[in-house]
């Protein structure tokens, strides 16, 4: 206990300088993010945070599963892999944010192409064009495109704001508009409303394919996690009984546990595997 104590205490300590240790300035942000953990943070919507953060939540998330784990059971084979289970947790929920933001944002590509389409033909500049979006565009993506409408007002550089709203937004669709954008500001062309017009159509016709298998293939992310929950839930009421905690506590028992973790990690993600939908890659990131 005492030394649970003292790994919680150095965790809050070490979480209450965190600000300082890491600050908010740290990390790429001149619109190209290398690593994956920085193309993770993009794709979840987290574009400004720095990537050392992660690590730091992590570790609190991994202690804190432990320490509940060790004061429940009093295992710690069970402790540490709560530990591991905790130190999982963030990056998996960053995943699921970005596919769910991936999801939405999807349906919302179209309405962008045409309403870029709709201010090219007007005559209207591209960078005003591109700008006008933080009123007209979705509401989703309105704040993305406030901040380049801000940062193209103080620069004047359409290229080096182009690319921080890439960043931002972290999506690959998204990612092809910014650089089929980049290249009618450069080198010019009067083939920018055909191309936005055709992946204007490619995307509706993707997302509606996709909205389709997804659905019926929901049932295999819902099989999987309650294939993985169901078996470790009875492992923790079974731990707070002394006989079961025990059994759990001898070299069988740790082996028995060790062997399920295992087995649990590989057939969850076979199971996610056979559910999910290749994704699209940010070639342009």
């Amino acid at each position: 206990m005492i030394v649970v104590l003292g790994v919680l205490l150095a965790a809050g300590v070490l979480l209450t300088a965190a600000p300082w240790l890491w600050p908010a300035g740290m990390g790429v942000r001149d619109g190209a993010p290398t690593g994956r953990a920085r193309r993770l943070l993009d794709a979840a919507g987290y574009a400004h945070a720095p990537t050392a953060r992660i690590g730091v939540i992590a570790a609190g998330c991994a202690v804190a599963a432990a320490a509940l784990a060790w004061l429940v059971t009093a295992l710690p084979t069970l402790a540490l892999l709560a530990a591991l289970t905790g130190g999982w947790a963030p990056w998996a929920y960053l995943r699921a944010r970005a596919r769910r933001l991936q999801r939405a944002r999807r349906l919302l590509w179209p309405g962008v192409c045409d309403l870029l389409v709709s201010g090219v033909r007007s005559g209207v500049a591209l960078p005003e064009a591109v700008a006008a979006l933080a009123d007209t565009g979705p509401a989703a993506l309105r704040p993305a495109f406030a901040g380049f409408a801000a940062d193209v007002a103080a620069s004047g550089h359409f290229d080096s704001s182009i690319l921080r709203l890439k960043a931002v937004l972290g999506d690959p669709v998204g990612d092809r508009i910014v650089e089929t954008l980049r290249m009618a500001r450069q080198v010019g062309g009067s083939e920018l409303t055909t191309v936005l017009r055709s992946l204007s159509s490619s995307v509706r016709a993707e997302a509606a394919l996709r909205a389709e298998v997804e659905a019926r293939q929901s049932w295999i992310r819902g099989a999987a996690v309650l294939g993985v929950v169901a078996p470790w839930a009875i492992v923790a009421l079974l731990a707070t009984r002394p006989e079961g905690a025990t059994a759990y506590a001898s070299p069988a028992g740790v082996l028995l546990m060790l062997i399920g973790a295992g087995v649990s990690v590989v057939a969850y993600r076979l199971m996610m595997r056979l559910g999910r939908l290749p994704e699209p890659q940010r070639w342009f990131a």
